[in-house]
């Protein structure tokens, strides 16, 4: 009996192995690009690991405790066998531990030749060695179900994440956290493009093998995120070549139109329920062309994998019916990616990354009558570049039984520069010279008049400028260094894990107004300050905006961790991270320093019944984020901000430009920026912490049946201390009664960083002499303390059987503050770092309440089933509850008679303004965060069918259908309530700015050889 019971509970376990658990898993006590096999045996046995698909073999022999471990395994398909025994079949993936045993647990030799651990497509087994919240998706399985092909779309099938407003691009929020707070690595090297932490690399997703989604409770080698790490393992030859290609294709035909938009504010009778934007004229198309190729150069030794990728898409965006022009944007990508691998020796591995994803916008800008959906002259071309090249190279070396050595270097490169293109041909570019920022072309024309004044004198415009806006510096661009060892070493119990972090970034960037400069045409009420009586004028106000600079983060970290055999069955974890972080500014000063900030890692991990089939788990953690390089550009380097108001006599038909100009006499710099570089010690509170948080998961996992998994895990996150910038300079004035003062100063910054809520140490130097006097401001004089907390039960579970596999989750969550973090939902501000969230103390009046990333409700449900040998069906399906919404108006400086508006308009938690008067209206309340109302729910249904001919062996047709329904929920709205220069109600309050894709289909041909 005893036999028999050892033989069904370690078969048992070993299916737990081979079936996983898709949602949770990952060894803790891993590298980034590879995976461990691990068991028991009896004391001086021989254990051997093969690879027959490359040749790789490694032996071991089995210490005094009989535990064996091999450790940072490329990932694929091993046998491993016991003094050259019958060999079984293990996965290995990426982060993940494998589990096999040939004793029982305590010793008892039993020969156990009847389990084999076979590999499924399914992963993340129930792994004791682990205390992280992560997902696995392999390439097979993400072919069999219906998602787009890409990054974030996979991420997003994990527990915890939701898509990110609109206003960011396609980007993933992880447990509550901005989508400025995640890292992304390719075959561990950091691929995020951290100038803004608004981007990644996109790597040829056809390339990828398998994703790893860590949500949280990831160990001390992870670090400079608050949110989720997104892990990718490339694909690689073995000794069997292997080539193929195929083709993706989303036609026009079948992509539903996107709904119109209408004016949505009851407020504002005359607009609302009209026609804003009329889309039923979009349209667009894209296809994605794929060929691959992989093999060994050297049988057992060299191999190699390339891919060449090829994405085209077009798109005619015909914008709003008062909108003046519309666009037609063709994106060109052509991308590829190498990946050799050297088994140098069985002992010594060399890896080999370099992938490429440039990418070219072209975007053609057209007039348009307005009302009409159509186009006149056209006005040129904005071209767009992004990403670069990225070469990375890795060494593993297993210097004896149980210390395992990787070293990897890397260098990255990312382009985010902009050139336009004249009807002429000529090329608009910008150099980055901030005092002479013209370039040939035309200026930036806005018409801000009130409806009345332009009815009656026709709009002003520009009818030769391409843009309408900024153009980014002709060289702008990022470049990374990284260089990164850890060390694996198994003393005993104690499996030690210990290394170097290093990522040296630098970033070109700047931006200036096409043309050189913007003039904004606005009306002045006149000698009675009243509106519409008959004595207004009209001004011209010209203004200058350019910046320009080199600037750098430099960061490193240490990090040791321990997980430590107690028993069998219960596992302890403790690490620890220490990360270092400089920020340099345009004229390579250090203006940001923070040295050594500790972040514990702490968890265990229980095997109740010691079978690996029911796993109670937690953890706690801190973790840092450090300031990203946007910040110096204007922030702590040279910038240009001035205006100008004149009066004239006409315009320029062609330019918008005013004719008969006579200045006003009133040139000023804004905010102290005029072309000088700052003092860098101005720039920071001496006392700067880093942005960070403490997160909490406590949960469980169960195998329910041989097929079915499940597990639960309660999360929590606070985050400590936040980073952005205050512009109350009034709060130094304060401490220095009498004290001359004028700006520009460059020792006297019109914003500063600091940790919201908490005391600020500034340096000043007052009166721009040299004399630097240092102040301490309290916390309660800038702003409140930075609050935000994500709490979330997670239920999740995982079905596999031979012809179906079925993965979902639900999670019920909360996320509440006063800060989304990073970015600023609310109204799109992608600055990151530098939101006006605490730029004054006004700003931060009742913001105190659901954030925008909070999803109370979050279902999903995906998998595919095998109908026959030929033929395949799979589903997606996501219900989600929608985020809440705002009622953003003015805030009236002057409770009197005169309306007297916060220079920063509608950006208050407070409106109700029914009537005509503005900001003085008694029905003027306060509306805190996230009292507005909530978005709808939204639901989704993708369905795909998938065909592979046993008469044309190799070849797949597959055809996805996206939103089968049609769904159109609205996911985003203008939340901004009242017009800053009135204070009376805004038209376009909740006018959707976003709504879910409409249906659409793509076909896939595919063939392999």
């Amino acid at each position: 009996m005893a036999s028999n019971y050892l033989a069904k509970g370690l078969k048992r376990s070993a299916l737990t192995v081979a079936l996983g658990l898709s949602f949770v898993g990952g060894v803790q006590a891993q590298t980034n690009t590879a995976g461990a096999v691990t068991g028991r045996a009896a004391s001086g046995d021989t254990i051997t690991v093969a690879n027959p698909a490359t040749g790789f073999t490694r032996t071991i022999t089995v210490g005094a405790d009989g535990n064996y471990r091999f450790s940072q395994l490329p990932t694929g398909q091993y046998t491993i066998t016991r003094n050259n025994g019958s060999p079984r079949n293990v996965t290995v993936n990426v982060g993940t531990n494998a589990n096999v045993d040939f004793v029982a647990a305590g010793g008892d030799a039993t020969e156990l030749g009847t389990v084999t651990v076979v590999g499924t497509g399914a992963v993340n087994p129930i792994d004791i060695s682990s205390v992280e919240s992560t997902t696995i998706l392999t390439a097979e399985q993400i072919k069999k179900i219906p998602v787009a092909q890409n990054t974030t779309a996979v991420a997003l099938l994990a527990p915890g994440t939701v898509r990110g407003d609109a206003a960011f691009g396609n980007l993933a929020s992880f447990g509550g956290s901005s989508v400025a707070e995640n890292q992304y690595y390719l075959n561990g090297f950091n691929i995020t493009n951290s100038f803004r932490s608004l981007n990644f690399a996109a790597v040829p997703f056809e390339a990828i093998a398998e994703q790893q989604i860590k949500t949280g409770g990831y160990g001390a080698e992870f670090g400079r995120s608050l949110g989720g790490v997104i892990n990718q393992i490339s694909k690689r030859g073995t000794n069997e070549f292997h080539a193929g290609g195929n083709v993706y294709y989303i036609p026009e035909d079948l992509t539903e139109e996107t709904k119109n938009t209408f004016y949505s504010n009851p407020l504002t009778p005359d607009s609302f329920g009209q026609l804003r934007s009329d889309n039923s004229k979009d349209n667009g198309w894209q296809y994605t062309a794929n060929v691959w190729a992989s093999g060994a150069l050297i049988k057992d030794k060299l191999f190699a994998y390339g891919l060449v990728s090829y994405n085209k898409q077009e798109a005619d965006a015909w914008g709003s019916v008062l909108a003046t022009g519309n666009t037609t944007t063709e994106t060109k990508s052509p991308k590829w990616l190498v990946k050799l691998d050297w088994n140098i020796t069985d002992n010594h591995i060399l890896e080999f990354t370099g992938f490429s994803d440039k990418q070219k916008q072209y975007v053609d800008s057209y007039l348009n009558d307005v009302g009409k959906l159509n186009r006149t002259q056209f006005l040129g071309t904005t071209l767009n570049e992004q990403g670069g090249e990225n070469y990375v190279l890795k060494y593993t070396g297993y210097l004896t039984d149980s210390f395992t050595l990787s070293v990897l270097a890397g260098h990255g490169e990312f382009s985010r520069a902009t050139e336009l293109i004249a009807p002429d041909g000529r090329h608009i570019t910008y150099d980055g010279n901030i005092n002479a920022p013209a370039q040939p072309g035309c200026p930036v024309i806005i018409d801000s008049r009130p409806g009345y004044r332009v009815t009656s004198t026709g709009a002003y415009k520009s009818t030769c400028n391409v843009s309408g806006g900024q153009l980014n510096r002709k060289d702008s661009g990022d470049t990374r260094d990284q260089f990164r060892l850890d060390a694996e070493w198994q003393l005993g119990d104690h499996l030690l894990r210990f290394g170097y972090d290093r990522d040296d970034y630098e970033s070109i960037a700047g931006v200036a107004i096409e043309g050189g400069y913007q003039w904004t045409f606005l009306t002045s009420n006149g000698p009675d300050g009243a509106p519409n009586t008959g004595d207004e004028f009209d001004i011209a106000r010209k203004q200058y905006f350019s910046q320009g600079s080199t600037v750098k983060v430099k960061q490193h970290a240490y990090y040791i961790e321990d997980s430590w055999n107690i028993t069998d069955n219960f596992i302890a974890y403790l690490g620890g991270r220490w990360d270092t972080f400089e920020n340099i500014n345009g004229q390579g000063a250090t203006y940001v320093k923070i040295n050594n900030q500790f972040g514990p890692r702490l968890g265990f991990s229980w095997d109740v019944f010691g079978d690996s089939t029911f796993k109670v788990f937690g953890n706690a953690g801190r973790y840092a984020l450090p300031l990203t390089p946007s910040v110096a550009v204007r922030g702590a380097s040279a910038s240009l901000f001035s205006r100008e108001d004149f009066t004239f006599t006409g315009v320029n038909p062609t330019t918008g430009e005013p004719t008969g100009t006579t200045s006003r006499g009133n040139f000023r710099y804004l905010n102290g920026e005029d072309g000088h570089p700052k003092e860098a010690r101005a720039i920071a509170s001496k006392n700067l912490d880093p942005m960070y948080q403490d997160e909490y998961i406590l949960g469980f996992q169960k195998q329910l049946t041989d097929h079915f998994s499940m597990g639960v895990r309660g999360i929590f996150r606070d985050l400590k201390a936040a980073i952005d910038d205050n512009c109350d300079y009034t709060a130094i004035l304060d401490a220095h009664p009498g004290a001359a003062f004028e700006l520009p100063n460059p020792g006297f910054p019109y914003c500063r960083m600091f940790n919201p809520g908490e005391d600020a140490v500034f340096e000043t130097d007052l009166n721009n002499d040299g004399h630097w006097v240092t102040d301490t401001i309290p916390g309660a004089r800038l702003s409140p303390k930075a609050k935000r907390t994500y709490s979330a039960l997670e239920v999740f579970f995982d079905g596999n059987w031979d012809k179906l596999f079925l993965q979902g989750s639900y999670t019920y969550a909360k996320s509440k503050g006063n800060t989304e973090g990073g970015v600023k939902s609310d109204i799109g501000q992608a600055d990151t770092n530098v939101t006006q969230d605490f730029d004054y103390i006004e700003l931060t009046r009742d913001t105190y309440g659901y954030l925008p990333n909070d999803r109370r409700h979050s279902l999903k449900l995906f998998g595919s089933y095998q109908m026959t040998d030929e033929w395949a069906v799979g589903a997606n399906l996501l219900v989600q509850s929608g985020r809440p919404l705002n009622c953003l108006g003015v805030f009236d400086t002057n409770p009197g008679p005169v309306y007297a508006p916060h220079p920063y308009g509608s950006s208050f938690m407070r409106c109700g303004t029914t009537t005509a008067g503005g900001a003085n209206d008694a029905t003027v309340v306060a509306r805190p965060r996230g009292t507005a109302g909530r978005l709808p729910w939204t639901n989704q249904i993708d369905l795909n069918v998938a065909y592979t001919p046993n008469w044309a062996e190799g070849l797949t047709l597959k055809m996805d259908i996206f939103n089968v329904l049609n769904s159109q929920k609205v996911t985003s709205v203008i939340e901004t309530a009242e017009v800053a220069a009135t204070g009376n109600p805004s038209s376009t309050y909740l006018l959707p700015a976003s709504f879910q894709a409409p249906r659409q289909v793509r076909f896939m041909v595919q063939y392999d050889f």
